[in-house]
């Protein structure tokens, strides 16, 4: 059974910081695309920022250039670095992995962590 566990949200000052971290347990073959997803109350969920197996990011107009994805294939973590944070950025985070057991490769989703930014 695979499972992605979120860590690192909480409390923070407009202008401030936070880092995000997820790690894959269980049983798989490989993991691929890796992403931040998060939700507000009222609204959808929406992408954050992915981050491909070999590297490669994308990341939602509304954070580039003040969050950064990263990821360690062999430890199975994909760690969001959020600076300069704004009221806005208030939701809960989500932890998305594309993720190969051998017989199948689909989404797998985290518990989510609350992020809020407020004075």
């Amino acid at each position: 059974q695979v499972q992605l566990v979120e860590s690192g949200g909480g409390l923070v000052q407009p202008g401030g910081s936070l880092r995000l971290s997820c790690v894959v347990s269980g049983s798989f073959f490989r993991i691929d695309t890796m992403g931040w997803y998060r939700q507000a109350p009222g609204k959808q969920r929406e992408l954050v920022a992915t981050i491909t197996r070999g590297g490669s990011t994308r990341y939602s107009d509304s954070v580039k250039g003040r969050f950064t994805i990263s990821r360690d294939n062999a430890k199975n973590t994909v760690d969001l670095q959020m600076n300069s944070l704004k009221p806005e950025d208030t939701a809960v985070y989500y932890c998305n992995g594309n993720i190969n057991t051998g017989f199948a490769t689909r989404g797998y989703w985290g518990q989510g962590t609350q992020v809020t930014v407020s004075s």
